[in-house]
């Protein structure tokens, strides 16, 4: 049985690192920190999804105080990557670490069918 059979979630989480070029590391986590799924091996998740929870709800409050919409994501380019925090839905965020090699715009195209698919298997969860 694949990774992905057992647990769907982590089978996108690992999908999107196997399609996307760069792409080494993500988390799902909810909205207030808490860890739901990881495609992780050198971050410590737990930590990553609270420091980005916290980043979103800053990012919210930019984009509120900006007036320009609703917040989609918050990206920081790093000397060696990027870490880009993107919100599911209203209660989830995903967080994924990138190496300076990515392909942002695959990215780009990737992340809303990514964010989607997510957010059906949360859904799905809440209402079984």
């Amino acid at each position: 049985m694949s990774a992905a059979t057992a647990d769907p979630v982590h089978g996108v989480l690992a999908t999107l690192r196997d399609t996307v070029m760069g792409v080494t590391e993500s988390v799902l986590a909810t909205a207030d920190g808490l860890l739901v799924a990881a495609d992780a091996e050198k971050m410590h998740p737990e930590s990553m999804a609270a420091v980005a929870a916290a980043t979103l709800s800053l990012g919210h409050r930019l984009a509120e105080q900006g007036g320009t919409g609703g917040l989609r994501e918050m990206s920081a380019r790093c000397g060696t990557g990027h870490v880009i925090v993107t919100a599911v839905g209203s209660r989830a965020l995903l967080v994924v670490v990138a190496d300076e090699g990515l392909d942002l715009a695959a990215l780009r195209r990737a992340i809303p069918a990514v964010v989607e698919e997510l957010a059906g298997h949360l859904e799905s969860d809440v209402t079984s």
